[in-house]
């Protein structure tokens, strides 16, 4: 086969999303941190099913309508450094493809040559030993194909076999990659996708169907579950063979009280009416094709009807939200900041944060969720705080993607760098002014985190055991040990130094407010000269996230 049309290239697409989907834990776990949150396999997962959900739902696949899709679905769905960089990648190559109805070798070359020339042009500081460097390897290689070799199993096989050893070649690039003994995430992750659409290529059977990409559930599905106890309505028409007198009319009421509620059973000559409420339809039409044959059967899932329902009240609601927000006067500064806890959030609030978007480092946000929560703030000028270096990127995209709003992403890689951020907003100062300030302030805070560890792994000259609590500083892991209070207070042993003055305590959700406060005080008593402050934070996985000013 010398070229491919647009069935086939939509195919090896949502192939290679399939197995990037099948492999996100295990590259999850190659996370060189060996925290709880490994995120590189969902978040490159999430990126990617966004395209596909969008290119399914395609009434008609041309080239340009499936790169369309692959580019727009990727885009604003895409979530974490690994995702953003995926998505740059498939906005490249979708570039080059959408002007063809078949591509060859030097098509598909050229196309690679443009994925890699895009994602390096949206990371601000491209580091080799990543994601990029298995792609300008796999794009390096094609170029050289395509001068020789047209036949595609030839072109594609020979492109995963040079991306698979780049990949090998990633701990070498990155000293931390080795020291931790696995490679790159987001590499291996791309590495899966081209391996997976190669095995559509090859006419291997897979299953193209995909679960629709959806956003945060429902809170009321819970309750939906607890309110409809049973959940088909099932209702059909028996045309009786046999005698339905009063004692087979009741014994068949029975039966169907004994699998449901809500019963209908009217019988007029030979024609005998039936609706149930059910979990288990099939066995009343088994039981009722003991009396006749059945017409007009009719099930419906009462859940997915009352969830669609609970969904659209949500929305309808949330529009009228988002009116009344955008009929408010506009103001001329807005601020929009990813939250990690319920009592973090409340602290932005007090800040004057306008839209809070829960995620953070146990789920990152994608840029679409920055770009509707653009959309809620009515604002001239939009600060944006990632508050997570692996959300910075997804912010930046979503400046990009917004043309009628002057966004300014401040690069908060923490929550405490988000929270002094605010603090050194000035209300009576430009918008300009605003962001030189904040972004020079968030260089003096530290930050540390107490999480545990998911996995045995060596690294910044530390044993690390699984089940181990460690602290982490913006850099490396500064502490590791068996005991929550004692590893907090050797990571704040790294952290303070003579120049320290406030040292800022955020306790998590599986933290006794007692044992904060107590640890606090520890701090006061070993640290004099420094201020502590104690908050609850209510964030998930990590005990502790603290910051040292």
């Amino acid at each position: 086969m010398k070229t491919i049309d647009v069935e086939m290239l939509t195919k090896m697409f949502l192939a290679g999303a399939k197995n990037l989907e099948a492999k996100k834990e295990w590259i999850n776990e190659l996370n060189v941190f060996p925290v709880p949150d490994g995120d590189t396999g969902t978040n490159m997962t999430l990126t990617i099913m966004s395209a596909a959900s969008e290119v399914n739902g395609l009434p008609e696949k041309t080239m340009e309508t499936v790169a369309k899709a692959i580019s727009s679905g990727s885009l604003r769905g895409a979530r974490g450094n690994s995702g953003v960089i995926l998505s740059q990648l498939l906005r490249g190559f979708t570039k080059v493809i959408r002007s063809y109805e078949e591509l060859d070798a030097q098509i598909l070359s050229n196309a690679f040559q443009k994925a890699v020339e895009t994602a390096y042009k949206a990371v601000m500081k491209p580091k080799e030993g990543t994601i990029l460097t298995v792609a300008k390897g796999a794009a390096v290689r094609a170029a050289e194909l395509a001068a020789e070799e047209d036949n595609l199993d030839i072109f594609f096989s020979e492109i995963i076999s040079e991306a698979e050893r780049v990949l090998a070649t990633t701990p070498d690039l990155l000293p931390v990659l080795k020291e931790a003994g696995v490679v790159d995430s987001g590499g291996q992750g791309l590495v899966e996708v081209l391996k997976g659409a190669y095995d559509a290529f090859q006419g291997k059977e897979i299953d193209y169907t995909f679960a629709e990409a959806k956003g945060v559930p429902v809170k009321a599905s819970a309750q939906t579950e607890a309110e409809i106890k049973f959940g088909y309505c099932t209702e059909f028409l028996i045309m009786l063979d046999k005698t339905f007198d009063a004692k087979t009319e009741s014994e068949f009421k029975a039966f169907l009280e004994s699998i449901g509620d809500s019963i209908v059973c009217v019988a007029d000559d030979d024609i005998v009416k039936i609706h149930v409420h059910t979990n288990h339809p099939g066995q009343a039409i088994e039981r009722a094709l003991e009396l006749g044959s059945l017409s007009r059967l009719k099930i419906d899932n009462m859940r997915e009807e009352h969830e669609e329902k609970l969904i659209k009240e949500a929305s309808k609601i949330a529009a009228q939200q988002a009116e009344a927000k955008k009929n408010e006067p506009r103001k001329e500064m807005g601020f929009i900041s990813v939250s990690i806890g319920e009592g973090i959030g409340e602290i932005f609030k007090g800040l004057g944060v306008d839209y809070l978007i829960e995620g953070g480092q146990t789920m990152n946000p994608s840029t679409e969720d920055m770009l509707n929560a653009i959309d809620q703030v009515n604002a001239d000028h939009i600060f944006i705080l990632p508050n997570n270096k692996n959300i910075i990127l997804a912010a930046n995209q979503a400046k990009a993607l917004c043309k009628d709003k002057d966004i300014i992403v401040i690069p908060t890689k923490t929550v405490p760098q988000g929270i002094t951020a605010m603090i050194n907003y000035m209300p009576d100062s430009s918008a300009e002014e605003n962001e030189a300030r904040m972004s020079e302030e968030i260089g003096n805070v530290k930050t540390g985190q107490v999480t545990y560890a998911v996995r045995d792994t060596h690294i910044d000259d530390k044993e690390i055991k699984e089940g181990d609590i460690m602290g982490i500083g913006d850099h490396a892991i500064l502490s590791v040990g068996q005991d929550v209070a004692e590893t907090t207070l050797a990571m704040f042993a790294e952290l303070i130094d003579e120049d320290s003055e406030l040292i800022s305590i955020y306790y998590g959700a599986d933290v006794q407010e007692a044992d904060a406060q107590k640890l606090g005080e520890a701090l006061g008593e070993k640290y004099p000269d420094c201020d502590v402050e104690v908050h609850f934070g209510g964030q998930p996985i990590y005990y502790y996230v603290v910051s040292v000013e």
